[in-house]
């Protein structure tokens, strides 16, 4: 009689050709974004109850932390709030510039690479 039908839906692997395989070519390799340090300057005239209330709001620091690096500020003129990426980093001290000011405060934010 005919044949099995189980064999005639079977594909016939053995004209495969594996040599005729396509391969992509390696991605280059990515490396780590610089980092920046987002920093807070000193002033005389912005409350240190303002500065722990930027710490805390924008950088999520506690209370603990954010009183700290207060002092740090007012006592060594600038402490680092933390180190992000340049996008990040510039929102960062924009928000806090646009912030203080609006809040009629002379608090600066600026960012650098860290090297």
């Amino acid at each position: 009689m005919g044949k099995d039908m189980r064999q005639e839906n079977k594909p016939n692997n053995s004209n495969i050709n594996y040599s005729d395989t396509a391969y992509a070519e390696p991605e280059a390799v990515l490396s780590k974004p610089s980092m920046y340090k987002v920093v807070l300057m000193n002033d005389d005239f912005t409350p240190m109850e303002f500065v722990v209330y930027i710490l805390q709001k924008f950088f999520h620091k506690s209370h603990e932390e954010a009183t700290g690096l207060t002092l740090q500020v007012h006592g060594e003129g600038a402490a680092v709030c933390g180190f992000y990426t340049r996008d990040v980093a510039e929102t960062k001290a924009g928000i806090v510039n646009d912030f203080a000011r609006k809040s009629q405060h002379p608090l600066k934010c600026v960012f650098e690479e860290n090297f």
